[in-house]
């Protein structure tokens, strides 16, 4: 009986390594300032005295939603492994993480975690209202012509070089992504500034509203 328990104790901790994630928040910008390092989610950055306080991150296992409000709350970004010298958009309001991606593997790569990022887009874009995982059923994306979900809406659920062939061409505006990884680009057949989406609800497109002319699916 002890030999088993002393195994199953064995099993959990080579169970948490193996799929436990880290990332280090610094409180500047290109890695500057003070620093914590987390390996567990924080519902409040507060109980750390890190509240509305990172300027850059560094990913170095696992993908992580970093959230403006405590307890997951309010506009999320997601970030895989890498490199994170500024979050633009994001500076200063995170108030909580949780790991949200445990089957990758450790970031080696020193330019950081792109994602097929052309300009300089950190992760997965915001979530409007915090994430929405497991949402399966129907068309992979919607598409919706005003903010908030609102207004007219297109579905789909493969690659299109050009969204004028669905009538929704610079129209996006608002999105839910149920599955799968998406880039979406500013000109037909993919070309000009792109962004990779997630699965997630993104109650506005910030610099991408309006913007959209082409998709594809990339995982």
């Amino acid at each position: 009986m002890k030999r088993l328990l002393v195994a199953a104790a064995v099993l959990a901790t080579l169970t948490h390594a193996a799929f436990a994630g880290e990332l280090t928040l610094f409180s500047d910008s290109n890695f500057q300032g003070q620093r914590i390092t987390i390996d567990r989610d924080v519902p409040n950055l507060r109980d750390f005295d890190f509240n509305d306080r990172a300027s850059s991150v560094v990913v170095s296992a696992g993908t992580w939603l970093l959230c403006e409000h405590a307890n997951f709350g309010g506009r999320c970004a997601e970030f895989g492994p890498g490199e994170y010298r500024e979050l633009p958009g994001f500076n200063d309001i995170i108030s909580s993480a949780r790991q949200i991606d445990r089957g990758r593997g450790r970031w080696r790569d020193r330019e950081g975690w792109r994602d097929n990022d052309r300009d300089g887009w950190r992760g997965d874009g915001w979530r409007g209202d915090g994430w929405r995982g497991g949402d399966r059923g129907g068309p992979d994306v919607l598409m919706f012509a005003g903010p908030g979900f609102e207004g007219a809406q297109v579905e789909l659920s493969q690659d299109v070089r050009s969204l004028n062939d669905v009538g929704f061409n610079d129209r996006a505006t608002s999105m839910i992504i149920r599955e799968g990884r998406w880039e979406f680009c500013e000109h037909a057949d993919f070309r000009g500034e792109c962004i990779v989406l997630g699965p997630g609800r993104y109650e506005f497109l910030e610099r991408m509203n309006n913007r959209i002319s082409s998709m594809r699916r990339i995982r």
